[in-house]
């Protein structure tokens, strides 16, 4: 059997601020348990709900040095769906009342994290063939695996994967700060390593070391080696290309399903979906203080409120589509301030369009999914995408901008052919967003036998994390032969 050990700075259900937390909570439920034990390694943050932490086995403490410093190191354990998690214990580092704080802290804090996770293994005998690290938070495990392990006879064998889930977000900080963090040599912070654009990089450091670089889609992984998505390291991934890859997320189709889903007024699959979905169109309509219509087009949006997730086109455009009385919104999310006062005010102006809540609600992020007619996701660039999955998990059709997982996973309705599972533009432009939701919208209302077959093709999608499970167990055979 081979050993597999995720890293990773956040994994549900103990802490996620994003889609990192889905990813690597999950993903390791659904490999073959003949094949693989694939175990999860986080920070004991304070922040942690007191429940979640409260059963945890202390399995002992030990130190490192992190530069000129000796560090407490603790390691608890806990087991939660048959995956075994670590917690990383140093309060001076995970103490506060969230993960992140200010970048100069994280870089200290994340060395730390990367350096004990891997002293770690051996204090608890796990001695992992693969270490699969995730995002810029632990780009240095495979730079310090090679300096201060390498001559180990337990570590020397293990192969690292890395894998980009936003290219956006690499860990850049002052040179020599991160020399003194990190007590590496000189000779890492050159060009061609750590050093990027004058300041030291933790994501290229992982890049650079690791044995294999995945992201989270194929076309996020060819968008990133051009100057235009490469967030100023397309050379480098282009460089690594034959060592590139790109596999797309899934979800866990236990926590979205619609046939058994407690957060959920109505349930439904796929063969009585026409007939249920509107009593749960009623429900939301109803929560959030708007009129119920079943004829008007509620379009739901889940969100965190930045340029990146295209908040700029929707403002732009919203006073034209609200002109079409039959519209509706239901909106959840936080972000930006401007676009949050964006959407207060268009709530304001069209209070019987406009339903929005300007917070995080697990609960009602799955009425959105289940009681929306189609689901916007207008982003800038998206490296994978979530919501667009789970929103075809419940039969609300997705409209999106033609990047990254977008593109990979929603197929535009062909109205001639009776194919797609969904509604796309390709430019990043207002007005092509605007034409596409008319679009939709005029099949919704005119021709609702044929939305209801993109419906169905959008339930029939599988981006269950068991086809995403045995594309990494391919890849990890390919590490093996390496």
């Amino acid at each position: 059997m081979k050993k597999v050990l995720f890293v990773t700075s956040e994994a549900v259900p103990f802490i996620k601020t994003g889609g990192l937390a889905d990813v690597t909570g999950s993903l390791p439920k659904y490999f073959d348990k003949k094949k693989y034990d694939v175990r999860i390694m986080i920070p004991k943050y304070l922040c942690i709900e007191e429940k979640l932490t409260a059963d945890l086995e202390n399995l002992g403490n030990f130190s490192i040095s992190l530069g000129w410093r000796e560090q407490y190191v603790g390691v608890f354990h806990k087991v939660v769906e048959g995956v075994t998690y670590y917690f990383i214990d140093n309060e001076y580092y995970f103490g506060g009342d969230q993960p992140y704080n200010r970048i100069y802290e994280d870089v200290e804090k994340f060395a730390f994290f990367s350096k004990a996770a891997i002293a770690a293994m051996k204090f608890i005998d796990f001695q992992a063939d693969i270490i699969h690290c995730h995002d810029w938070q632990t780009g240095m495990v495979p730079v310090f695996l090679k300096y201060f392990y390498g001559e180990d006879p337990f570590y020397q064998k293990m192969k690292t994967v890395f894998t980009i889930h936003n290219l956006k977000f690499q860990g850049r900080w002052k040179l020599n700060e991160v020399k003194d963090i990190t007590g590496l040599p000189a000779k890492f912070f050159m060009p061609d390593q750590l050093e990027s654009y004058g300041e030291a990089n933790y994501l290229k450091g992982g890049i650079v070391y690791s044995d294999m670089v995945t992201t989270v889609s194929r076309s996020y992984a060819q968008e990133i080696t051009t100057p235009e998505g490469g967030e100023g390291l397309d050379g480098l991934l282009r460089a690594k290309s034959d060592h590139l890859y790109g596999i797309v997320n899934g979800i866990d189709y236990d926590e979205y399903d619609p046939v058994t889903d407690q957060r959920i007024g109505t349930h439904f699959d796929k063969m009585n979906v026409v007939k249920m979905k509107p009593a749960n169109k009623a429900g939301l309509q109803e929560e959030l203080g708007l009129p119920k219509e079943e004829d008007a087009f509620l379009i739901g949006i889940v969100s965190r409120m930045t340029v990146q997730k295209g908040m700029d086109l929707i403002a732009y455009v919203m006073d034209e589509l609200l002109g079409d009385k039959k519209i509706q919104f239901a909106v959840l999310g936080t972000g930006e301030e401007r676009f949050e006062n964006m959407f207060r005010h268009f709530a304001w102006k069209y209070e019987r369009q406009m339903g929005v809540c300007l917070q995080y609600s697990e609960d009602l992020a799955h009425r959105i999914y289940a009681g929306a007619d189609a689901f916007l996701m207008p982003s800038m660039f998206e490296p994978c995408g979530l919501s667009q999955l789970m929103s075809m998990r419940y039969g609300t059709v997705p409209m999106v901008r033609e990047t990254g997982g977008l593109r990979d996973t929603v197929c535009p309705y062909n109205e001639y052919e009776q194919t797609g599972n969904g509604f796309s533009f390709a430019n990043y432009n207002a007005h092509e967003m605007l034409h596409m939701i008319r679009y939709a919208k005029d099949t919704y209302v005119n021709h609702r036998n044929e939305w209801n077959g993109i419906v169905k093709r959008a339930m029939d999608c599988d981006y269950s994390w068991n086809a995403s499970a045995k594309d990494y167990e391919s890849l990890y055979e390919e590490l093996f032969k390496m």
